[in-house]
């Protein structure tokens, strides 16, 4: 009996050891994916509740540096650089810590992200940018803190910081213009030598149109200044298969010579046995 007793006792200490009960956190973790213009912008932040406090000016003091939010740091991420509030931020991923004021707020992105709360040791050249925002009052409360990106275009947004009666707004741009221009500008040159190459190495290894892969090969070798022993291989193969021999073994001598410069003996081998294979050694 004694022995059962003991056996029961362990059982139950396992299951309270192993017990694992989850709750509701009091300030819950969001995320906020948002396109703006061609710009993917990510928040990542905890949301605490009033509860019936003063928030501004009792519970967050005016003044002094806040975590802007609870828990882990709120974190915005660009995948552009852009410009917040008229100041240069690059791409990349920013903490967000605030100094409340009853007229003015500044707002900093701080690179690193990875405090809890606002950092022991602030360090100035970790500020990417700040940014002085005016806070209005609203008429109705936010009951949740919340971080938000609205007032979308296709060249920017606000981000926005709400919590009790106050509001702060931070209009920022996105280089979607920019970006728009640089792509029509490459597309109305045409496909460069890299997109000619990998169309007719595909077009070669499926099997396909060889007489287009050939026109396709020597487009992208006409606008390459020095071409590389693979890319020079590739030329002799797709030659050999239009029945072109002496265009092959012309490729494959400049593609064995560049192998044998890089010490490829791969490539060395290869080209070897493709000269062999066509009465050229």
């Amino acid at each position: 009996m004694k022995k059962i007793i003991l056996l029961l006792v362990a059982v139950s200490a396992s299951y309270t050891v192993n017990a694992q009960i989850t709750t509701p956190q009091p300030s819950p973790a969001a995320t906020i994916n948002q396109v703006v213009g061609l710009t993917d912008v990510t928040l990542d932040y905890s949301r605490p509740a009033m509860r019936g406090r003063t928030i501004f000016g009792d519970l967050v003091s005016y003044g002094t540096i806040w975590r802007t939010g609870a828990n882990k740091n709120s974190v915005i991420t660009f995948s552009n650089d852009v410009k917040m509030g008229g100041k240069d931020l690059k791409a990349g991923s920013y903490a967000i810590f605030t100094t409340p004021g009853e007229s003015l707020w500044e707002v900093y992105f701080y690179s690193d992200t990875e405090n809890w709360g606002t950092p022991q040791n602030w360090e100035a050249n970790k500020v990417a940018a700040i940014v002085k925002a005016n806070p209005t009052k609203t008429t109705e409360m936010t009951e949740s803190f919340t971080i938000a990106i609205n007032h979308l275009s296709d060249n920017g947004a606000h981000l926005e910081i709400s919590w009790g009666d106050t509001k702060v707004t931070i209009p920022f741009e996105v280089p979607t213009d920019a970006n728009v221009s640089l792509n029509i500008d490459k597309i109305m040159k045409g496909p460069g030598a890299g997109d000619y190459y990998a169309a007719a190495v595909y077009y070669l290894s499926a099997d396909k149109d060889i007489a287009k892969a050939k026109e396709w090969m020597d487009k992208a070798m006409s606008l390459t200044e020095k071409p590389a022993f693979w890319q020079l291989r590739q030329q002799s193969l797709i030659y050999a298969k239009t029945g072109d021999k002496k265009g092959a073994i012309a490729a494959a001598r400049k593609s064995l010579a560049g192998a044998e410069e890089a010490k490829n003996m791969d490539y060395v081998k290869m080209n070897k046995d493709s000269l062999k294979e066509w009465g050229a050694m």
